[in-house]
């Protein structure tokens, strides 16, 4: 019979984690997300104060185009520059590289330069988000892996309230630059405390070839959907998309054959449940997607101010946050299970009644129930993301793989937000003008997608299961 006391040591606390020992480094995995997360919408704020400045209004929507490719480009090469520079210099190249973007933003007479700086920011951004979920396992003791994922993942729902809020205060005083510069001095000081805490990973010569077929063909799958959402809506946005999806299809078939590629080996194993986390990780970033579109509904179908419908906007991620936290705590494998299950199905739940409840000229009480219902849907985001944000950490062996494993889990959810988000675009636009029209389509669309993710859950949840009696057996 196992000691009390030993079960008691093995499971960890949010008090350990964000004690004296480990506070730290959760500081720099959080950190470093949080910087990636809000430059997004940090960014999007002060693009009217931009274009207003130094012009350029034709390349308003490659702002964002530009930072995303970049950061998924260097999000799949995550565990190959771990493993040859050692967590420090990784840290230190991200932070370096995000930085540097963040001076030339800053300094940007014209559009043109300006994307040049949202490039460069987007590979540090990119190494940054999935260094947070790679160093997990290496910097932390497992005990303490659950909380850390909470933290990690809870930093893309704040960096979605945060981003907004800043973004419009800086743009409101009429000082852009001083925001870019403002982001390059945090990296700076986040860089002074991974120099001080960080653990120092050893640093070797990685085993395996860089898979350049591998990150052509998710890069151009990332550029095709992307562009479906700034060309004109109609027949090109449909082939846009189409060459995307194909795109990626065609990725996943080759990961399948080489062995040797940005997802872990295990992924394509006979019975790995690796593919079915991916999945579930993809389809509840899917639903993040809604969030581009729901303040332009707050402000055209319920008449708010642009201020309010921002915080509209955000009630998704701070279900997501805050729940993401509290389910962190489930430390019975049945618990973990069910929250992984449930969630997809909340997360349906919650879009399909915001749609119910959108017609014009709604209620104080209505606008009430859309800032719950879209509650409800974060809160489905994070009941299970935690949960499978592990189950990838312990779903291999080796130092290399464990790195691809966790750093996936980052790269998976940009490529879903990257998809979500045009498909988002698609729909509102099938259904214009009538917004009303284009909210419902749009949610129940994504409700479904939601729904039909508990399939791959299921398997998810039962690979948690199967991974959590190998781990029993073999420490007994």
């Amino acid at each position: 019979m196992a000691n009390p006391q030993q079960k008691i040591e093995s499971t960890g606390t949010w008090r350990e984690l964000l004690g004296s020992r480990y506070a730290p480094i959760a500081a720099v995995l959080a950190g470093g997300v949080l910087l990636e997360a809000s430059n997004v919408y940090l960014t999007t704020s002060l693009l009217p104060t931009i274009v207003a400045d130094i012009g350029g209004s034709a390349f308003y929507a490659w702002t964002m185009t530009t930072f995303l490719l970049a950061s998924v480009v260097s999000s799949m090469l995550v565990s190959r520059i771990l493993v040859q520079q050692g967590a420090v210099r990784a840290y230190l190249l991200a932070l370096g590289l995000f930085a540097l973007g963040s001076a030339l933003c800053a300094a940007s007479p014209w559009m043109s330069a300006l994307l040049f700086g949202r490039a460069v920011q987007g590979l540090g951004g990119g190494l940054l988000a999935g260094l947070g979920y790679a160093l997990i396992q290496r910097a932390l003791p497992e005990r303490l892996w659950a909380r850390a994922a909470a933290l990690v993942s809870a930093m893309w729902g704040v960096g979605n309230i945060v981003g907004p809020v800043v973004g419009g205060l800086f743009g409101q005083l009429d000082a852009w630059r001083a925001a870019f510069i403002v982001l390059a001095v945090v990296a700076a000081l986040i860089g002074i405390v991974v120099t001080r805490a960080m653990p120092r990973t050893a640093r070797g010569r990685s085993s395996e070839r860089l898979p350049a077929a591998s990150l052509v063909l998710l890069t151009a799958a990332v550029a095709a959907v992307s562009i479906a959402s700034i060309v004109p809506a109609g027949v090109a946005t449909a082939l846009a998309i189409m060459v995307g999806v194909a795109l990626g299809v065609w990725f996943v078939r080759h990961e399948g054959r080489i062995g040797n590629g940005i997802l872990p080996r295990v992924t394509f194993a006979a019975g790995s449940p690796l593919r079915w986390v991916y999945l579930s990780v993809a389809v509840l970033a899917f639903g993040i997607g809604t969030e581009a579109f729901i303040p332009l509904f707050g402000q055209e179908i319920g008449g708010m101010v642009p201020f309010v419908a921002g915080l509209l906007g955000a009630a998704l991620s701070l279900g997501w946050s805050i729940t993401q936290v509290i389910a962190a705590n489930a430390s019975r494998d049945g618990a973990r299970r069910t929250l992984i299950i449930t969630g997809p199905l909340v997360v349906g739940a919650g879009l399909a009644a915001y749609a119910l409840l959108q017609h014009e000229g709604p209620s104080i009480a209505v606008i009430v129930l859309w800032f719950v219902t879209l509650f409800i849907a974060g809160a489905g985001i994070g009941l299970g993301f935690t949960h499978l944000t592990v189950a990838a950490f312990a779903s291999t062996a080796g130092e290399e793989e464990g790195a691809k494993a966790s750093a996936a889990v980052n790269t998976v959810f940009i490529i879903a937000n990257a998809f979500s988000a045009a498909l988002a675009g698609v729909l509102v636009n099938l259904a214009a003008p009538d917004l009303v029209a284009s909210a419902r389509l749009m949610m129940f669309v994504f409700a479904g997608i939601s729904v039909v993710g508990v399939l791959s859950a299921v398997r998810a949840a039962a690979g948690v299961r199967a991974q959590a009696e190998s781990t029993a057996d073999a420490r007994s």
